[in-house]
């Protein structure tokens, strides 16, 4: 009799045992999960600079804090598996309404209300303080909360909260690889912070009755804006718009900026890619072979096709994906000398023993420079693959009241190139280019005549606004390279100036 009577007692314990377990390693994999989808979220408006990830990780840990000292609190006043599945109910509307809310919110980040704007640093403070404070911290709150349900005596505090804590963070391992490497280049980052939600979703379910939830777990997730092409691939979110006027754009992640750009009538953007046009007349002797460290959609690529069509071409870029993206959608077939390659432009140049007449790096994610594509090392590694007369060639923000940003590129070039000149053609855009062998400023005025057809247009623009580039202080090296410092100072100071980053276009644009 005594067996009868205590076993439905120990089968209930052994249900609630197993449920708290559950519960605890969805919470372990709902919170990393949610910080890698966070630096996603941030990236395209912030960068993933190590200012951008150490908010990002800083605040995680802090809100884990906030939420493990309440939660505690809480589970002494109501140890009730309902208090815990209501917070988790919480936790999950407010990591499903995140992606879809993120959008408007990191642009007045970034932009600020009207003009007022912050730098990444403060920006993805701020912004992951709003965005993530709630729901990490409610699922911070479940850790001591789950220790309080699950705890019979004192005796066993030890091994529960032992195997508690071990389930939640073989969760949280779960969370962190099939966020990063299943979900995220699967289905995006909005659907799996939705996926997210729904995991943090049963575990509240495990604590309530299911009809308490059942409406939240039928709800679809909103839909996502519409677009020629849209994925995501392992390395960030691709999307091909239309320009309204017949043409493409390509936009990586959140879409602040164009990438690439095709017009079926011309392959003259307007845009700052036309500037680099003007490098094969600097050059000595016409160039042969040429390359590019991140390609895109092959914008560049295209244009030499057509204005010089005897250059073959490597185009460098990390994703795999955006060469299919290129070839399909932005005519880099158009040109047959172009080969496009898959690789990181830095280790590429490692490995590879070509040389070239031309290197162009157009990697940078604007305003932020990767730092390791503007340091001596790199730079120095880049001339050695440069053929006698070769040159290599930046694009560079910079705005018109502050040029710190492109004065360090400049005096890291000349640490590696006997010379180097800054065209200063566009007012958000310099132009730096290093020389392998030193050639007059009324040498380069002579090269450039020699431009052809529409590119000519941008011959007043050359004569008068190109400048040697002279040391201004210390160099970028792989050890330091302040750059995200300098760039959230230089964005910093225009908006303080009340100026806009509004960009006029080239006047190689039409036809």
């Amino acid at each position: 009799m005594a067996i009868t009577a205590t076993a439905p007692a120990f089968v209930r314990a052994r249900a609630s045992a197993l449920r708290l377990g559950a519960v605890a390693f969805l919470v372990g994999g709902a919170t990393l999960a949610t910080e890698i989808s966070a630096s996603r979220l941030l990236a395209p408006y912030f960068g993933a600079s190590t200012f951008v990830w150490a908010n990002i990780i800083g605040l995680t840990l802090g809100y884990l804090a906030l939420g493990y000292w309440l939660g505690g609190r809480l589970a002494d006043r109501r140890p009730e598996p309902r208090v815990l599945g209501l917070v988790l109910m919480v936790a999950a509307a407010a990591l499903a309404v995140t992606p879809f809310a993120s959008r408007p919110f990191l642009r007045w980040a970034m932009h600020g209300f009207d003009v007022v704007s912050v730098g990444a640093v403060a920006g993805s403070f701020f912004a992951a303080i709003a965005l993530f404070a709630v729901p990490v911290t409610a699922l911070g709150a479940a850790a001591p909360f789950l220790v309080r349900l699950a705890l019979g005596s004192v005796e066993e505090a030890g091994k529960i909260a032992g195997r508690l804590y071990a389930l939640s963070t073989a969760g949280s391992l779960l969370g962190t690889f099939l966020a990063a490497l299943v979900l995220v280049p699967w289905i995006g980052t909005q659907r799996t912070i939705v996926a997210t939600a729904v995991c943090v979703a049963l575990g509240a379910a495990l604590l309530l009755a299911p009809a308490a939830v059942a409406a939240v777990l039928a709800v679809p997730p909103p839909g996502i804006k519409s677009a020629i092409y849209q994925t995501e691939s392992a390395y960030q979110y691709i999307r091909v718009v239309s320009d309204g006027s017949g043409g493409r754009e390509l936009e990586l992640n959140e879409g602040v900026v164009a990438h690439s750009v095709w017009r079926p009538d011309t392959v003259l953007t307007g845009g700052y890619w036309d500037l680099f046009l003007m490098l094969p007349p600097l050059l000595p002797r016409p160039p042969r072979t040429m390359l590019v460290i991140g390609d895109a959609g092959g914008t560049m690529g295209r244009a030499y096709g057509r204005f010089y069509p005897d250059v073959s071409i490597d185009g460098v870029e990390l994703d795999p994906k955006l060469n299919w993206v290129a070839r399909r959608y932005f005519g880099a077939g158009d040109n047959p000398r172009l080969h496009l390659i898959a690789a990181d432009g830095r280790p590429y140049l490692e490995r590879t023993k070509r040389r070239y007449d031309l290197i162009v790096v157009d990697a940078y994610r604007q305003p932020y420079v990767p730092f390791y594509l503007a340091t001596s090392e790199f730079f120095r590694l880049a001339r050695e693959h440069l053929r006698p007369g070769g040159a290599i060639a930046l694009n560079v923000a910079a705005t018109p009241h502050d040029k710190r940003l492109s004065e360090a590129v400049g005096t890291t070039l000349l640490t590696a190139f006997p010379q180097a000149w800054r065209w200063r053609a566009l007012r958000f855009n310099d132009v730096l280019f290093g020389l392998r062998e030193p050639a007059t400023r009324a040498e380069l005025e002579r090269r450039a005549q020699r431009a052809r057809g529409k590119l000519r247009l941008l011959l007043p623009l050359f004569s008068t606004r190109l400048e040697a580039v002279r040391p201004a202080g210390a160099p970028l090296t792989d050890d330091r390279a302040p750059v995200e410092w300098l760039t959230d100072r230089m964005i910093l100071n225009q908006i303080e100036r009340g100026g806009t980053v509004d960009e006029p276009a080239l006047p190689t644009a039409p036809g």
